[in-house]
């Protein structure tokens, strides 16, 4: 366990022992933690609850840097209710894109910055160049990769922050 890590259950704990200790009865999710923003691991709750007029909102966000360099911030959120209207059908073609192991390779080694045709072809789990012109216009199609120049491509830097959120997601965080 990091020093962070300890330092979060040691907050965590003293936060319990404080509310048993005043006879506090807050509301708690499935893991017994207080989710009314009283909690330290809980800091992005409740700052969101202070922004939104609604019962309920989704939001992430991120600060990225980047192995060449390149620095990113971005953030979303939005109503539960918003989510729930949308149409779901739009992001199908993005997370079809995201579907596949060499795909995923791919924007991986993009974002360490090694994102010409000749290193992207030496990827181990790349068949043809075919097959490699193949993903890259699937990533293409979903917005998750463009061309900068002949031959090198990139992540668009608004897609950063929500790839690794959604990969985040997917792996359990």
């Amino acid at each position: 366990m990091d020093e962070k890590s300890i330092w979060l259950e040691l907050q965590a704990l003293q936060h319990r022992v404080a509310l048993l200790e005043a006879g506090g009865n807050r509301s708690e999710g499935e893991d017994g933690l207080s989710a009314d923003g009283g909690d330290p691991r809980f800091w992005l709750l409740a700052a969101l609850r202070k922004r939104v007029e609604t019962p309920g909102a989704v939001a992430f966000g991120g600060t990225v840097d980047l192995p060449d360099g390149r620095h990113y911030e971005w953030q979303w959120g939005e109503a539960v209710e918003q989510r729930l209207a949308a149409d779901w059908s739009e992001a199908a073609a993005p997370l079809e894109a995201l579907g596949h192991p060499v795909r995923l390779a791919i924007l991986h080694s993009v974002l360490e910055g090694h994102s010409d045709i000749a290193s992207l072809a030496a990827l181990p789990q790349l068949g043809t160049r075919g097959q490699l012109y193949h993903h890259l216009k699937v990533l293409e199609s979903g917005g998750w990769i463009q061309p900068q120049r002949r031959g090198v491509y990139g992540v668009p830097g608004e897609r950063v922050v929500p790839l690794l959120t959604i990969l985040a997601a997917a792996t359990g965080g």
